[in-house]
């Protein structure tokens, strides 16, 4: 398994999948993320810091643990779906689980140089 930390993006553990296997795929998940905008705020969910944390096991099976900018956010019920169908579409993922979590709770310190941009707030 290799576990990636959205705000590190690198593996920190041994995986059985090569290793420029898992690069690519880590790659190609976060720009499968950043396909998915908060649609109150003109940035990707990952570069608003939504994702917290990528899983991707020896089977390929991609977890993600992510949050939304407030807990009563009117797509709460959609977006962990938006997530799946984004991941799911990478090549060599065998299936996705994302996890909503509201701990710790988002912040706007979360979001990085590309979205305060985008939002006017830098």
């Amino acid at each position: 398994m290799a576990t990636v930390d959205a705000a590190e993006a690198s593996s920190s553990t041994v995986s059985a999948i090569p290793q420029e296997e898992l690069a690519r795929m880590t790659d190609d998940i976060i720009a499968a993320l950043k396909t998915v905008y908060d649609p109150e705020i003109p940035a990707d969910i990952y570069e608003l810091g939504l994702i917290y944390k990528i899983d991707i096991e020896d089977d390929r099976m991609v977890k993600v643990d992510m949050t939304l900018t407030a807990p009563g956010c009117p797509v709460a019920g959609e977006m962990p779906g938006w997530v799946e169908n984004a991941v799911g579409t990478v090549e060599g993922v065998s299936g996705v689980d994302v996890k909503l979590t509201f701990d710790p709770p988002w912040t706007p310190a979360r979001m990085s140089e590309e979205a305060q941009v985008a939002v006017g707030w830098y």
